[in-house]
């Protein structure tokens, strides 16, 4: 029994040891500098973003595969407390197609959250934030027949597209942490 509870000892002693030598510095974005006895690792986290949703400029993006209407899409974004997609720097937006690219291993039409189906010409957010950056490809939008949704990943240089908003594309759905 005396050899029992000396293990038992000197495990939880080591296992004290071992926590005191980590420690954690998270910043805002949920990355987490961990640092072990000299040695630093940045680990970006998700723990803000529920599981499957990945965390990119401060807000929780999730890659649905499913091909729905824009206006589905939007529904079903909605049933889990985000909308489709708004981007707003070009760094965002490179940040979700390397999201999509992991997942599928190429470059999917996929919708956005962008219309202009209140008024032709004014590009609208659906999650109502302002509507600053966009990365049309060259000609675009030209409301070809009524199309009035944004996909991305159009054409060879996987740029922004209007398009006819009940034509069957995945998306992309984004909510804040």
């Amino acid at each position: 029994m005396k050899t029992l509870t000396v293990f038992a000892l000197l495990c939880a002693m080591m296992a004290l040891t071992t926590a005191a030598a980590l420690s954690e510095v998270k910043d805002e974005h949920g990355t987490v500098e961990v640092i072990q006895e000299g040695e630093h690792h940045v680990i970006e986290r998700s723990a803000s973003c529920p599981g499957g949703w990945n965390l990119i400029n401060g807000r929780c993006f999730l890659y649905v595969p499913r091909s729905m209407s824009w206006a589905r899409a939007e529904l079903n974004c909605q049933s889990m407390g985000a909308n489709l997609a708004s981007v707003h720097l070009a760094e965002e937006y490179h940040g979700i197609k390397k999201m999509i690219e992991d997942k599928t291993h190429g470059h999917p039409q996929t919708w956005l959250g962008g219309s202009d189906a209140e008024e032709e010409g004014v590009w609208l957010w659906n999650d109502g934030t302002r509507f600053s950056f966009s990365y049309w490809c060259r000609g675009e939008p030209n409301n070809d027949g009524w199309q009035h949704c944004i996909q991305m990943s159009y054409g060879d240089n996987k740029c922004w597209d209007d398009t006819k908003c009940h034509y069957h594309l995945s998306s992309v759905c984004a909510k804040k942490i």
